[in-house]
C-alpha cells in the first residue's frame, strides 16, 4: 500500500476541487472505489486521493443526496483536479 504524508499534507494546501472553498476544512479524501485499493478497513492508496472541505468529503462519503455513481464520478473529478493543482504549484515534481 502506498503512503506519503506529505503528499497528503500538500492537498490541505490547495482550495477543495469540488466547491472551491478554502475554510480550513480541506484533506485529502481517499477514494473509496475498489479498484483504488480501498477495502474493509483499508484506505486507498496515498495518490488515490482529492482535496475536499469537509461538507464536499462528508456529501461523497456518506451522503444520501447522490446515488454511488454520482459520487465515484464527483471524486474521480476532483481527484483529477487535485493532481493538477499539486503539479502547477509544485508540490507534485517529475
Amino acid at each position: 500500500m502506498y503512503r506519503n504524508q506529505k503528499l497528503l499534507e500538500a492537498c490541505r494546501e490547495i482550495p477543495c476541487q469540488l466547491c472551491g472553498a478554502e475554510d480550513g476544512t480541506v484533506v485529502a479524501a481517499h477514494s473509496n472505489q475498489l479498484k483504488d485499493g480501498k477495502g474493509r478497513g483499508l484506505k486507498a492508496h496515498d495518490y488515490r486521493v482529492a482535496s475536499l472541505c469537509f461538507k464536499c468529503h462528508t456529501e461523497i462519503d456518506q451522503g444520501k443526496e447522490m446515488n454511488q455513481a454520482l459520487k465515484f464520478e464527483l471524486w474521480d473529478l476532483a481527484h483529477r483536479k487535485t493532481i493538477g493543482e499539486l503539479f502547477e504549484r509544485g508540490f507534485i515534481k517529475c
